[in-house]
């Protein structure tokens, strides 16, 4: 007996691969910022900044670079495609983690995004682990 397993549509991988463009691009950009810019002049821009350890600063950059190539690199590689739903649920951790932090701060105005990216993140977990996987090579 065969069992018939539905292929996912072309508009959900298409999809899927737009959230992962766009949300890696948002975490590059945020992660390559922590990494590269003075932490002075980076406390200019994110008041937190300054409360924290500057490693701190620069891991949480490392993080997010590091979520960022792994929503796009093993999709696009297929090579160890299943690391691409493990990079999104890290970076839900990175957001909650964010949302906590802020919450302490007493900075409530950032916890849309973290829970948009958060959200993102969820749906492309979900999407490549369960709805359209990316076979590997």
């Amino acid at each position: 007996m065969t069992t018939l397993t539905a292929r996912p549509s072309r508009a959900l991988h298409l999809t899927l691969w737009a959230l992962q463009v766009l949300l890696a691009a948002a975490f590059l950009m945020t992660g390559v910022t922590k990494l590269i810019t003075p932490i002075l002049q980076l406390a200019q821009q994110m008041a937190w900044v300054s409360d924290v350890p500057a490693g701190l600063v620069r891991f949480i950059g490392l993080a997010e670079v590091a979520g960022a190539l792994g929503l796009i690199l093993p999709s696009l590689t297929r090579i160890r495609p299943n690391l691409t739903p493990l990079a999104a649920l890290c970076l839900i951790a990175v957001m909650v983690l964010a949302s906590a932090f802020h919450l302490s701060r007493g900075e409530p105005t950032v916890l849309p995004m973290n829970l948009a990216l958060a959200v993102v993140a969820g749906l492309i977990a979900w999407g490549r682990a369960r709805r359209a996987p990316i076979q590997a090579r």
